[in-house]
């Protein structure tokens, strides 16, 4: 019955985060980047060249307008970090028959849920989540119909790899894969800025101080664009992986 037991297998994947929005001047980005890890229970059905998997990620991923070419954005002096935890389902598509070469391209796609939280650090050097504050005005009544942005999110994951055998127990992955996600806010921003007086009122001084950092709070930002809600954030995820056959049942 070594067949039905060569179905099922293990993986574990180390390797780097990052992300796309509105604090990232491109799409890949390695000063974005953070660590990553994964670990997944696939199955691969008797035809060699669909196996479903089954896992949870955890990555870290940062964006800061200091990195932005841009002086204004730079002058504004946003930051943030999250930590991601993703739970996904997907299908891997062989692009070869595993049983005739060692070494095979795939691609994946599948469908997740992620948990997500962007901070920053104060000017005082204190660490603070940034959803509780609105810092676009969220929760606000002169803004009725912007409300505080759920932290937990679905996902679409997608993207490709190469698969190498290195013996009947054993193989060796790199994959790169990508999340279109349905949120705007893995960093917070996302439409326009608010009159300093409503941020005061509803979030306190550290939502002045974390809506625009600049040397001083201004009214003459407020309506300005702070971020495009037309364009949905992205996150991904690269590494290395070593795939464990797994015993038979």
């Amino acid at each position: 019955n070594c067949c039905v037991a060569q179905q099922w297998q293990a993986e574990v994947m180390v390797g780097a985060a990052g992300y796309s929005g509105d604090l990232s001047p491109s799409t890949i980005n390695f000063k974005t980047m953070g660590p990553a890890v994964n670990v997944n229970l696939k199955y691969m059905l008797p035809n060699n060249f669909i196996v479903l998997r089954g896992g949870i990620s955890y990555g870290k991923i940062q964006g800061n307008d200091a990195n932005n070419k841009n002086l204004d954005l730079q002058k504004r002096n946003l930051n943030f970090k999250t930590n991601i935890l993703e739970a996904s389902i997907c299908a891997e598509i062989n692009l070869a028959d595993p049983d005739e070469y060692d070494g095979l391209p795939y691609l994946f796609g599948g469908v997740g849920v992620f948990h997500f939280n962007p901070y920053t650090y104060d000017n005082n050097n204190k660490k603070v989540f940034l959803q509780p504050l609105g810092t676009e005005g969220q929760g606000s009544a002169e803004y009725p119909n912007r409300f505080k942005y759920s932290l937990t999110k679905f996902c679409i994951p997608f993207g490709l790899g190469w698969k190498y055998k290195v013996n009947d127990t054993y193989a060796l992955v790199y994959e790169i894969g990508f999340r279109y996600t349905n949120t705007d806010y893995l960093d917070d921003v996302s439409s326009t800025y608010v009159n300093p007086q409503i941020l005061l009122a509803n979030g306190g001084a550290e939502a002045v101080q974390l809506a625009w950092r600049y040397k001083t709070p201004s009214t003459a930002v407020a309506g300005r664009i702070r971020g495009n809600p037309e364009a949905k954030d992205w996150y991904y995820m690269t590494g290395l992986k070593l795939v464990i056959k797994l015993g038979e049942q």
